[in-house]
């Protein structure tokens, strides 16, 4: 049993997280933290966690946070470095869902982010929490960076073509929709009913920050830089991520055969029969990324849908994946549920 913390308990992810870990066999909640709801009970701000966490929110306190084995944050960017190498310093291991510790340019961060980092020391040492292509370093790690939800679902839908030598990363274009909790759960004009339902928009065209992200993960991949369109949009729904990926091919290969061998020992990421459209409801709730490759008409272009939960696969569920991995857990403890239908 290891003794678990989290920091910013009151968002989506925050509370995904309770969500998954109430249901952990291994795992004992002891801290959660918000400063605006500092002394509130979980289950009053979370009814659908009445009965499961017995816990009231508290102001992050080192001491406290130290205690414990690991510490999710849960918080948006810049939180996570002002705590977390005091946390290293004394030996709790930390999975940090925002972006701190995922680029590993300091310069680029900063030009992203327009913030200076505060802790540029611990990016190097900081692992990238993709457990599909980094799991054995994830084993040891002391400090995982999670990937972004748009990132994860784009990675996995590119990389076998990638790591195969077989597409053009000259001329990458990854298409991307996502759910309305991908924003938050702070109050924005552009994420209300009345703005959002009915309606499907693009944003960021000319630079997302998960731009950086998603090459930095395909350029290792690939031994060499990649150029990646990358277009995200809002769509009128609550949860997911469908990406639409498209590239050019250099050789002829069964592209089938590929996808399955290569996510073939990965319990999370489902290759769908050929032919197949994956869709975000059959994702919803699970830590799945389906996944179908098509060429169509026999052409030298391939695309490769990719589908997951943003709250899930995309934040919370691969944090959850990282800490099993981290601590000896088997795998898909607390994490392996049935996607939900309607």
């Amino acid at each position: 049993m290891i003794k678990v913390g989290i920091v910013g308990g009151t968002g989506y992810t925050g509370v995904e997280l309770l969500r998954l870990l109430a249901g952990h066999p291994e795992v004992s909640l002891e801290v959660i933290t918000s400063r605006s709801e500092a002394g509130m009970a979980v289950s009053e701000l979370f009814p659908n966690l009445r009965g499961h966490v017995d816990l009231a929110f508290t102001v992050p306190d080192v001491e406290l946070l130290a205690s414990c084995d690991v510490v999710f944050f849960a918080t948006p960017h810049t939180v996570a470095m002002a705590l977390v190498p005091e946390l290293i310093q004394r030996g709790t291991r930390v999975i940090d869902l925002s972006a701190d510790f995922r680029l590993k340019d300091v310069a680029l961060w900063e030009q992203w982010y327009n913030t200076p980092h505060t802790c540029p020391k611990l990016i190097e040492q900081a692992v990238y929490g993709l457990p599909e292509v980094n799991r054995e370093q994830i084993k040891t790690a002391q400090l995982i960076a999670v990937p972004g939800c748009y990132p994860t679902a784009t990675q996995l839908g590119f990389l076998p073509l990638i790591e195969s030598n077989i597409i053009d990363v000259d001329h990458l274009i990854a298409d991307t929709k996502s759910g309305v909790s991908g924003a938050g759960r702070k109050a924005a004009i552009g994420t209300l009913l009345t703005e959002s339902s009915e309606n499907m928009k693009a944003y960021a065209v000319a630079g997302h920050r998960h731009l950086p992200e998603i090459e930095q993960g395909l350029t290792m991949a690939a031994g060499k830089e990649v150029n990646l369109t990358f277009v995200p949009h809002l769509t009128p729904m609550i949860r997911g991520i469908h990406a639409t990926l498209y590239g050019r091919l250099n050789q002829d290969v069964d592209l089938q055969s590929l996808f399955e061998q290569r996510y073939a020992n990965e319990p999370f990421v489902d290759v769908l029969p050929a032919g197949s459209h994956p869709e975000t409801r059959s994702v919803r709730g699970s830590n799945t990324c389906r996944i179908a490759v098509h060429q169509p008409q026999g052409s030298n272009t391939v695309v490769v849908l990719s589908a997951i939960d943003n709250l899930v696969k995309g934040a919370s569920g691969q944090a959850i994946q990282n800490m099993n991995i981290m601590f000896g857990f088997e795998e898909t403890t607390a994490i392996n549920h049935i996607a939900t239908l309607p």
